[in-house]
């Protein structure tokens, strides 16, 4: 079990360029990657993307990769087709103002753009090996980290689910008693009402029980529970994602736990389904957190 949480970061160097790529994650219902590159290497974003979608399958994804020509190594280019484009316009103008012509070299590599320091690449295909290996250690640190809060979150968990099984444990002990709670009360009001107590055999008597003990019936949601109960043991045994599998026993859980809420006539259910809601609103918090 992964949390959609961590960071990681990597570098490599291939041919006087330093690349470093930062991967970072958050929850996210479904996979979202968001890639940031310098210009020159937009077309690598689709491999990169391949890369990430291979070892992560839910959250959001940002990806920032910046590159920096390796100290000592120079990357500086001219623009000849900028630096004439500067000295005609120049030149018109101080003829136009009737200045002197003295446009220089000195005047033109002072110009924006014509002298090309940012380190600008031709092949962003040939940078791709040491991209590829900076992506790597980037997502196996973040990997390793979603992996040691995934654990915490395991923990947790669990601990979350035992709470519940207790609960419901609670609850299973105490439904066969609230049937013939009932009678016993429906007897002491027929009494209290000063009418005549009926046989323990009477027809009505037992139809009133049996149409009771029908509608507050709880053991189907209590098998149902148990079942759930079990399939998140087996989440937390797989070696696969299990985020939405988790997100949707939750639900499940939520379902059966509100309909025992409805069914129970009796105040000790009850105070048990405040606790297990109570639970089960931490559980899905927490499970909103899981990969």
């Amino acid at each position: 079990m992964k949390s959609m949480t961590g960071y990681g970061r990597g570098e490599s160097s291939q041919k006087g360029f330093k690349i470093t790529v930062e991967v970072s994650s958050v929850n996210r219902k479904q996979t979202e990657i968001s890639v940031n590159l310098p210009r020159d290497l937009e077309v690598l974003e689709a491999q990169i993307r391949d890369e990430i979608n291979s070892r992560v399958a839910r959250g959001r994804v940002t990806v920032r990769v910046s590159v920096h020509a390796a100290e000592g190594v120079s990357r500086t280019r001219i623009n000849p087709a900028l630096a004439k484009a500067y000295a005609r316009e120049l030149r018109a103008l101080a003829k136009s103002l009737h200045l002197p012509d003295d446009v220089t070299l000195d005047i033109l590599t002072r110009a924006p753009g014509v002298l090309q320091s940012d380190e600008g690449i031709h092949e962003a295909e040939e940078l791709w090996p040491a991209m590829a290996k900076a992506l790597k250690t980037a997502l196996d640190t973040l990997l390793k980290m979603r992996e040691r809060e995934g654990a915490w979150l395991t923990n947790d968990l669990k601990k979350r689910v035992a709470r519940m099984r207790t609960g419901v444990g609670r609850v299973q002990q105490r439904a066969p008693q609230v049937t013939e709670r009932y009678r016993a009360q429906l007897l002491s009001r027929i009494q209290s009402a000063g009418l005549t107590t009926p046989a323990p055999d009477d027809e009505r008597l037992l139809k009133e029980i049996f149409y009771f003990a029908d509608r507050s019936d709880i053991t189907e949601e209590l098998t149902r529970l148990q079942s759930h109960f079990r399939q998140f043991d087996d989440c937390v045994k797989s070696g696969e994602p299990v985020g939405r599998t988790l997100d949707f026993l939750a639900q499940e859980i939520n379902r059966e736990i509100n309909t025992i809420g409805s069914k129970a006539n009796d105040t000790q259910v009850s105070q048990d389904v405040v606790v297990l809601k109570a639970e089960l609103e931490k559980f899905r918090e927490q499970v909103q957190n899981v990969e």
